[in-house]
């Protein structure tokens, strides 16, 4: 049987794919000031020249490992807000949706780098906050739409969702200093059941002007 020759773009993707993987994991364990590129070649099972050939310098990998990352998240994130069935279960899954992607790594370096505003691409790409707006307001479409579906009134969807993304947020930085995972559990818990009271009055003040 012939085996099938995979083209030049295929190969030099499946490459790319492999370096962004390594660097994925690098960054988790080190940190942006602890990776190195060369290590980062030495996990992806690639030379160094293979690897400055797609990403010539530290920081133009970084923003494509951001960017890898972010989109990943994106298109789970739609994934996810498309299965809530009910008010609770669209903001139970915006809550761990979240929370997967700000208590993450990534998420502390990309902040920080774009703190900075270090990370540019050269040649007028993609900078780490323009990246982030490209990606995560499409999640946030996402989970408003969501919430919409389940019965939550739009204008209300919103103030939800911008609350609930901020309130998340809020508890990833927080880790800095205080990283307390019992704690934040009971929080959400709580996020959820202020929620949960909150339409119920809502849907009455509603039902009350109506008559």
């Amino acid at each position: 049987m012939t085996a099938i020759r995979r083209t030049q773009a295929e190969r030099s993707g499946e490459t790319r794919r492999r370096i962004l993987d390594a660097a994925v994991q690098l960054l988790g364990e080190r940190g942006y000031a602890g990776l190195r590129t060369a290590d980062v070649a030495e996990a992806a099972g690639i030379s160094k020249g293979a690897q400055t050939h797609h990403f010539p310098s530290k920081d133009e990998l970084v923003v494509a490992v951001v960017e890898h990352v972010f989109v990943r998240a994106s298109e789970q994130a739609r994934i996810r807000a498309r299965r809530a069935a009910s008010p609770d279960d669209a903001i139970k899954a915006l809550i761990a949706d979240a929370q997967e992607f700000f208590f993450s790594e990534l998420f502390l370096i990309a902040l920080d780098l774009a703190i900075q505003g270090r990370l540019r691409q050269e040649g007028g790409g993609n900078s780490v906050t323009e990246i982030s707006a490209a990606t995560r307001l499409p999640v946030e479409a996402h989970w408003r739409a969501a919430l919409i579906d389940s019965g939550v009134p739009a204008d209300v969807a919103d103030d939800l969702l911008w609350l609930t993304l901020s309130i998340v947020r809020g508890l990833a930085v927080r880790r800095l200093w205080q990283h307390d995972p019992p704690r934040f559990k009971r929080l959400f818990r709580l996020w959820r059941e202020m929620v949960a009271q909150y339409l119920v009055n809502t849907q009455s003040e509603t039902r009350r002007r109506v008559r």
